[in-house]
This record gives C-alpha cells, structure tokens and sequence, in this order.
C-alpha cells in the first residue's frame, strides 16, 4: 500500500514564498538595530531589538530583561517601534509592521 508523504519545507526561501524578503527585514532591523514591538499568535506582546536570526528563530535583546530566543513559528507581527536604540528616527514616523 503506498504511503503519501508531505512535502518538506527545507529553505528559508520556502518560508517567506520564494521572495526572501523575510530575510531582507530583519538583517535591516539588525543592523539599525530599531527597537521593535513583536506580537505573538497567543497575544502576548514582547518588546525589545532583534540582535541575531536564523531560518527557525530570533533573538530579543531586551534592556533590564533576560534576551529571549523566539521560534518565528510563534510570532504573529513585528512592529518597529518610533525609534531605533540609538535613539534615531526609522525610516518613516509610523510603526511599520511585517509578518513573520
């Protein structure tokens, strides 16, 4: 009897539809190192800046807070905040928000 198998996602291209524009923001929010809001899919809101990400997860450094390592699959939004760490203007005055 044949077995069907899932197709695997095995790219970080295959999570962001083949665009990589996933990728694309977050290495912009690293090196701006702009403070941001993250939704996550339960409602829980956690702020901080993105230091580091890879295929599966990112790391929130946050201020006065233990850094965490969030699992993109649980990330609903990220929202940049008005300004970045260093206290400079983003690229525009509204919060832009991305989906993970």
């Amino acid at each position: 009897m044949p077995t069907h198998s899932s197709p695997r996602k095995t790219s970080s291209a295959a999570n962001n539809s083949g665009t990589g524009q996933e990728t694309l923001y977050l290495k912009s929010l690293v090196e701006r190192q702009v403070q941001v809001e993250i939704k996550m899919r339960d409602g829980e809101r956690l702020q901080g800046w993105i230091e580091y990400f890879d295929d599966h997860m990112v790391r929130l450094t946050r201020e006065g807070e233990p850094n965490l390592f969030v699992y993109k699959h649980h990330i609903h939004t990220i929202a940049e905040k008005q300004r970045s760490r260093s206290g400079v203007n983003g690229n525009s005055d509204d919060a832009a928000g991305k989906r993970a």
